[in-house]
């Protein structure tokens, strides 16, 4: 009723104006209406305070997590087809080494303190390390060689203290590189502890086919990529792998995108280019 009293009314005291103003005035009887009370600024303030304390104890329990427990990975790369292929995500156990400054966020700035915690990897391991002449680079690897170990490749086998580790020829390993299907030789490697795992060799003879013996020093590790011909590994650009440089075991995949059909943030095309047979199935 408020435009009915609007200064464009010809006269305030017309009695159109008069009826309508008793219409509007409010009765003696009925209390008029109280105003809303705006909330204190002090409410306010407690209000913005929980949001924050949420959002910081959200991120204190991830961090928690992603230290102590698992953290999640990329396969950006081809070295350890078939065992891991390019736009594989993967789960690393922090746990299973112990814990060195490598094993926590940002710890790459901190003085080395060795391992805390510490327990021994196995051969056969698929393990995470910061590669120890660019530590701000994670690679990932098995795990062939432990201290004292004499590790050496002679035509396409690894020698391990003199002894070959057996490997059996299975069927091959076919990659599709748009559209081209190529077969490529792949065995079965059991370690002496049993451990059984898939190797391509792409090379007969190739480059790192035969090497010399390499004695592993103590408190490290010999670590060889799983596609034997295009690995850079202890053969060449790791070295000897220092035990605090490991980061954590790999325990199993929880999505696998093919990257030459997509990529992570296009997932409107992820129908197409998901490969649901890697889902949630262990790094052997």
């Amino acid at each position: 009723m408020t435009e009915a009293i609007d200064a464009t009314t010809p006269d305030a005291a017309s009695p159109a104006v008069t009826r309508l103003a008793m219409v509007d005035a409010p009765s003696s009887d009925v209390p008029p209406p109280v105003a809303e009370t705006p909330p204190a600024a002090s409410e306010t303030s407690d209000s913005w305070w929980d949001l924050v304390r949420i959002l910081i104890y959200a991120l204190l329990i991830a961090l928690f997590e992603r230290t102590l427990f698992f953290q999640p990975y990329n396969i950006p790369s081809g070295s350890m087809e078939d065992t891991l292929l390019v736009g594989d995500f993967l789960f690393v156990e922090k746990f299973s080494y112990g814990y060195s400054r490598y094993s926590l966020p940002w710890g790459r700035f901190l003085p080395g303190f060795g391992r805390v915690w510490a327990h021994a990897p196995q051969r056969g391991d698929v393990a995470v390390f910061a590669l120890p002449t660019d530590p701000q680079r994670d690679f990932i690897k098995r795990i062939v060689g432990l201290p004292g170990d004499r590790v050496q490749m002679l035509h396409g086998v690894l020698y391990l203290n003199d002894r070959p580790v057996p490997k059996v020829r299975v069927a091959d390993y076919v990659e599709d590189d748009h559209g081209y299907h190529h077969r490529v030789a792949r065995y079965r490697e059991t370690m002496p502890n049993g451990k059984s795992y898939y190797v391509l060799d792409r090379e007969i003879d190739g480059l790192n086919d035969n090497t010399p013996v390499y004695t592993v020093p103590v408190g490290h590790y010999f670590m060889m990529g799983d596609n034997r011909d295009d690995s850079d590994d202890s053969r060449g650009v790791v070295g000897y792998l220092p035990a605090e440089n490991l980061v954590g075991r790999a325990e199993f995949k929880f999505l696998s995108i093919d990257e030459r059909k997509t990529h992570f943030f296009t997932f409107w095309k992820w129908p197409s280019a998901i490969r649901w047979d890697r889902f949630f199935s262990r790094v052997d």
